[in-house]
């Protein structure tokens, strides 16, 4: 667990970031998010097997594309996203009227940490990249196992360590040249590598009640843009970059978008700028 007080609620600094700047940059970007993270969602929901009548649950849903796509498996069942930023939740909901459905899937703003579940009221707990941000992954856990039917199942990717994962290394790496590192985190931080980790998942969840807990390596490019500058302005708008970026000269700021431009270009070729992601996805089982 990472540290808190008793007067701190649970996953507050994520609860601001993805109902202001990082929620609202994930929105704009949802149709770029969604192509560069595809080939994930389909290795989760393969992985998951997805039974027609199953009771579904998206945790850290986004902007709903894994939702859906569970949801129109689960054809006689149903699945319910949830998501922490209340725009995400937003955007959520208009996508699938946009889409006409399906009709069995619903969103809600609410923390997975915390929200109650009614003991066995779901089959599977699905998660593209949305479980890497508990401020107390036990409790989270704990709390997903228990509103887990006897033979249910969880299933989710997570990202493995920052030296495998070019699409987060080379533009940090480039644009820290001129600003600094970003602040190192601890590693049982909240973060999007906290789960890189297969012995440290492995004793979590089945410290947490889980069991036949597996892991499956799942490489792909991440998709960052379709040429080099949509690319750049896409990486320069990311809550992180701007975090780099803030308190620095002009003159800090443009060298490093010099140096992020230099370091994606060798990137480039005919679809766009693509950079090379690995994750883990993660399997469990409720008994």
């Amino acid at each position: 667990m990472a540290g808190m007080d008793a007067d701190t609620t649970p996953n507050e600094a994520m609860a601001d970031n993805w109902n202001g700047p990082g929620g609202q940059h994930w929105v704009a970007h949802a149709d770029r998010h969604d192509r560069a993270l595809a080939a994930y969602g389909e290795a989760v929901l393969a992985a998951a097997r997805v039974a027609a009548g199953d009771r579904v649950l998206d945790v850290g849903c986004g902007t709903g594309a894994l939702t859906r796509a569970a949801a129109r498996r689960a054809h006689d069942g149903s699945a319910l996203g949830v998501d922490i930023g209340q725009p995400l939740v937003d955007a959520a909901r208009a996508a699938t009227a946009r889409e006409g459905g399906p009709a069995n899937v619903t969103f809600e703003r609410a923390d997975a940490q915390t929200r109650p579940f009614p003991a066995g009221a779901l089959d599977l707990v699905i998660s593209r990249f949305g479980v890497m941000f508990f401020d107390d992954p036990d409790a989270a856990f704990a709390n997903l196992r228990q509103g887990l039917a006897g033979d249910g199942r969880l299933v989710f990717a997570c990202w493995k360590p920052l030296a495998d994962n070019d699409w987060m290394l080379v533009p940090t790496g480039a644009i820290a040249t001129h600003t600094g590192l970003p602040e190192e985190k601890g590693p049982d931080e909240p973060g999007p590598f906290a789960l890189a980790d297969p012995e440290r998942v492995r004793a979590l969840l089945t410290g947490t009640g889980f069991t036949a807990v597996g892991f499956d390596e799942v490489s792909h490019p991440l998709w960052l843009g379709t040429d080099l500058d949509d690319a750049v302005g896409y990486v320069q708008g990311q809550p992180l970059a701007r975090s780099l970026f803030e308190g620095r000269t002009p003159a800090v700021i443009d060298r490093a978008i010099v140096a992020l431009r230099a370091a994606l270009e060798p990137h480039v070729g005919p679809d766009g700028v693509a950079l090379a992601g690995r994750a883990w996805v993660v399997t469990a089982r409720a008994a």
